[in-house]
């Protein structure tokens, strides 16, 4: 049995203030807490106090961060380690997110390496895979994702154990847009992903990996999506900046 993952992406958004008033609203029953993992991935410069705060106030939250680079030290200005991000209290990392891709050239291989290096390190890698609203008008969705999935993911298999990694499937045009896949579409391609990695894995491995959807799941569909049997979990964005609707989607009805 797959554990419902719910992840908030703060992406470049947030503050001190922010992350107290965040902590402090966000409230989801105690049998939730312990059934579900509820993990914020925040900015670099919140992510210590975002643990202690965390770890004070509502110990069941873990955190994240955004991004990582993959080389453990070095000349590499401006980039975070994996073991930087541990001593700041991670437990996940995003990769491959889809503005990462897009705005900073981010490719199939630099992301496979983060993710390798998150393994190697000891933390969670949640990796990003989807296609832009051009790519699925011309039927391209499937050879996109998959294309993705083996380039971040499955790169690595033999080589890495991969039954720990999270996947975020995350269609380009609906993230930030107020546009959503619906429900049928998301579970459509959540399949196929689970289906190459029940090929590729076998199917032990491959179904025990949690697929997540990332396209502007709110309060207000995330009891649909999380009805479907290919979708884990949610990387959720603008919502998750609001301690009551992320409470809301941390909670949702089954």
């Amino acid at each position: 049995m797959r554990k419902p993952f719910m992840a908030g992406n703060w992406k470049m958004n947030g503050s001190v203030s922010h992350v107290k008033e965040f902590i402090d609203g966000f409230s989801v029953p105690e049998d939730i807490s312990q059934k579900r993992e509820i993990v914020i991935c925040a900015p670099y410069t919140l992510l210590s106090l975002c643990a202690e705060y965390g770890k004070e106030k509502k110990p069941y939250i873990k955190f994240g961060a955004e991004n990582v680079y993959w080389e453990p030290k070095g000349a590499f200005t401006g980039e975070i380690s994996v073991g930087m991000l541990k001593e700041a209290g991670c437990y996940c990392c995003i990769v491959g997110h889809s503005e990462r891709r897009q705005y900073f050239g981010e490719t199939d291989e630099t992301v496979n390496k983060k993710m390798n290096a998150l393994l190697e390190g000891g933390l969670l890698p949640i990796v990003c895979v989807g296609e832009t609203l051009e790519e699925r008008e011309a039927g391209r969705t499937e050879a996109v994702v998959l294309g993705q999935v083996k380039g971040s993911v499955l790169a690595s298999a033999g080589a890495k154990d991969l039954s720990g990694i999270v996947v975020a499937y995350e269609p380009v045009w609906a993230i930030g847009t107020g546009k959503t896949a619906s429900t049928a579409q998301a579970e459509e391609v959540c399949a196929l992903i689970r289906g190459l990695l029940n090929e590729a894995l076998g199917k032990e491995i491959g179904e025990g990996i949690r697929i997540l959807y990332g396209g502007s799941m709110n309060p207000g569909n995330v009891d649909e999506l999380m009805a479907q049997p290919n979708i884990d979990g949610g990387l959720v964005g603008g919502a998750s900046l609001k301690p009551a609707d992320f409470s809301r989607i941390a909670d949702y009805k089954e």
